[in-house]
């Protein structure tokens, strides 16, 4: 069991346990991390469900540095749009860490789930990412891997705000200088990261950018089967907003988009001035139903990359089913299928560039 007084016997932050299993009922695997897994729980002294992200200390020789980073940036981090990390527990195998469980599923599922979804929907949700990243920035802490995998419903309501979860390639500024290390997902990784400069908050920034345009027309703003071409586009920040699908899109929608997806990152929009466009601040966002559109081309593009998701989003909406917890739950665990045709331009690589997944026996 845990020490009574919450720390282990080094006087660290981690509780000692033996059996994991002794204080939490594990159910089903939510998904894989670059070293971890990551499953949902029932905290048996008080029923609350968390999840549970296993990290076996055999799988940390060497990366001992990584984890503790993402440790150290999780521990500090409270806010209402970020995934909290609620505890910590240590094994003589394991390193536990236990998260705040998102039960609405994933942002893409639910717009196409939405029979109305217009750009004053996307405005509000690129709000709050923009008000948790500001917060973060406040903090000194990057997240560099920004994708829509990493935002999810905190709650199946239709009114349910956005989580930003997924702290593993996370540094803390201070910590090693400038950062320099490639990382992230390359579809939405700034060209300042790809031509290997040094770089700092306003990679976010541009990975917002990325997000925001998807969330305006259903696809990605680079796409090559080719990753030096992809690579190649992201480096000249070659994209377009390509008629017909942004016909009915605002100008002001494109400005903000433009503001953000810029190359040079020292005239690159921060979060801050990101916050007081109009496009967000004032009342430039258009009100009128661009679903079928955006909906339609976010089937055909990201329904292929479901199975390569970090985070099994359905598997919550599922198990809290059964559980008869919340309220209508509604088609949220429908999947989209793919629609057909050559033209498909689907996401470049949805898994981080560092992830290779574990076992389940490795959470035993």
């Amino acid at each position: 069991m845990a020490k009574e007084n919450g720390e282990s016997s080094d006087g660290s932050w981690k509780k000692d346990v033996d059996d994991i299993k002794n204080i939490f009922d594990f159910k089903e695997v939510l998904g894989t991390g670059a070293f971890s897994e990551v499953v949902m729980a029932r905290e048996k002294a008080t029923g609350k469900m968390v999840a549970i992200k296993c990290i076996p200390k055999k799988a940390l020789k060497g990366k001992e540095t990584s984890i503790e980073n993402e440790i150290a940036v999780l521990r500090k981090i409270k806010h209402e749009n970020i995934v909290a990390l609620e505890d910590i527990y240590e094994s003589s195998n394991h390193l536990y860490l236990i998260m705040q469980l998102v039960s609405g599923g994933e942002l893409f599922d639910r717009i196409v789930e939405k029979g109305f979804y217009t750009e004053m929907d996307a405005s509000r949700l690129i709000r709050q990412v923009l008000d948790a990243v500001n917060y973060l920035h406040s903090m000194g802490i990057v997240h560099r891997d920004l994708k829509p995998e990493n935002l999810l419903y905190f709650s199946p309501h239709d009114d349910s705000k956005i989580m930003i979860s997924d702290f593993g390639l996370s540094k803390m500024e201070g910590t090693g200088g400038v950062m320099a290390t490639a990382c992230g997902t390359p579809g939405y990784v700034a060209p300042e990261v790809l031509a290997q400069k040094p770089y700092s908050k306003a990679v976010d920034c541009w990975s917002i950018g990325v997000i925001a345009y998807i969330l305006l027309c259903g696809y990605p703003p680079f796409y090559d089967e080719n990753d030096s071409k992809l690579f190649e586009q992201i480096l000249k920040a070659d994209y377009e907003f390509d008629a017909p699908y942004w016909d009915d899109i605002s100008d002001s929608a494109k400005d903000f988009i433009s503001c953000l997806m810029e190359k040079d990152p020292e005239k690159r929009f921060t979060c801050d001035q990101a916050l007081e466009h109009p496009w967000i601040a004032g009342d430039t966002a258009l009100c009128k139903n661009i679903h079928e559109s955006v909906s339609r081309q976010m089937r055909k593009n990201f329904a292929k990359s479901k199975w390569r998701q970090a985070f099994n989003a359905t598997a919550v909406i599922r198990h809290m089913r059964r559980l008869q917890l919340g309220t209508s739950f509604g088609s949220s665990i429908q999947s989209a299928k793919p629609a057909p045709g050559p033209q498909s331009r689907a996401p470049a690589k949805s898994q981080s560039v560092d992830c290779a997944p574990l076992s389940l026996k490795d959470c035993e």
